[in-house]
């Protein structure tokens, strides 16, 4: 007859054996899973950019879009697809059933197109998952070298004297330069015609020739041409002096206490994509902007990098969205 030491012992065994075997089925019917994720993505991913070449969103797409490609082992290529203030790329995107196509998500399309248009083709957030805010970009105030201003105190006396004479030149209604310089217009009670583009690309050409007198741009795509004396820098949006333009105050030092007008830029996914996807594309993105070459890049162009997680961009959309809600109304912009 067996001991109850020995009873003991070969219970102990069988019940480790069956531990070990549950934990080995638990594993194996975990493979699939695992493997699916790893396998993803499968091939090249589709990103939008819902304006045209040529403004601060092609910069930043267009890095994150670099590092993206190097770290998921398959390209990420840039779709310039404009129109329609973003509409149309931001309601195609929505209506993908594609685990292969993100978009960059932009002040405009998040946190002014909602309250702008009587009615949108999507739901800025019901028809997207966030994945990461990765970067944001000061807006830059600058005006053609023959304008008699040398600075924003100037800019806002020589308006004011001469109401209703002076264009600004923006990407569009609703669209980020819009909403900057509509900003402005409020603080420092201007009155100037509105002159909008489609795109920053064609906007700024007009403004390099003379024939706008001002406009409001992220600094990304200002700087060369404020280097080279094409355009004047009367001030800067941020909060501090940038380091590439320190002989440049803000609004806020220039008599307007408290401004501040930042452009911002953010991956999103369809609301279809998967989570598992999602938070592996927020986490190579947060890798993708502070990368050596990208973050040379973005900061050379006065761009500040961020790459938070889904949460931390959901919870700055809405907090945007509540911010900008109140000024737009009281401005009355419409969409083109």
């Amino acid at each position: 007859m067996a001991s109850p030491f020995q009873d003991s012992t070969t219970f102990s065994l069988h019940r480790r054996q069956l531990l070990a075997a549950g934990a080995g089925l638990g594993l194996a019917s975990a493979m699939p899973s695992l493997h699916a994720q790893s396998g993803w993505p499968s091939k090249s991913i589709r990103f939008v950019v819902p304006f045209a070449p040529g403004g601060s969103s092609e910069i930043i797409a267009r890095s994150t879009a670099a590092e993206l490609s190097k770290s998921l082992g398959h390209s990420v290529y840039v779709d310039n697809k404009p129109g329609a203030a973003g509409n149309i790329a931001m309601s195609e995107v929505a209506r993908a059933d594609d685990q292969h196509i993100v978009i960059l998500g932009h002040i405009g399309t998040l946190a002014v197109n909602p309250y702008i248009f009587p009615k949108l083709p999507y739901d800025p957030n019901k028809d997207f998952r966030p994945v990461s805010l990765l970067a944001k970009v000061p807006s830059l105030y600058v005006v053609h070298p023959d304008f008699p201003a040398k600075n924003l105190r100037e800019f806002v006396a020589y308006v004011r004297a001469n109401p209703g004479k002076f264009s600004y030149g923006s990407a569009g209604n609703g669209s980020a330069g819009h909403l900057a310089f509509e900003y402005l217009k409020a603080t420092a009670n201007l009155y100037m015609l509105h002159v909008p583009y489609k795109g920053t690309g064609p906007m700024m050409t007009d403004l390099l020739s003379g024939r706008l007198d001002a406009a409001s741009v992220g600094a990304s795509a200002l700087l060369p041409f404020i280097k080279s004396g094409k355009l004047r820098c009367i001030a800067t949006g941020s909060t501090q002096r940038l380091a590439q333009l320190p002989d440049v105050p803000t609004v806020a030092e220039q008599g307007f206490a408290g401004f501040e007008m930042t452009q911002w830029y953010g991956m999103l996914a369809p609301a279809t994509m998967q989570a598992a996807h999602v938070e592996r594309l927020a986490a190579e993105c947060k890798k993708a902007v502070q990368a050596p070459d990208a973050l040379k890049r973005l900061q050379g162009d006065a761009a500040d990098p961020i790459g938070g997680t889904p949460a931390e961009f959901a919870r700055f959309i809405a907090a945007e969205q509540a911010r900008w809600k109140q000024v737009l109304l009281r401005a009355q912009v419409k969409p083109d």
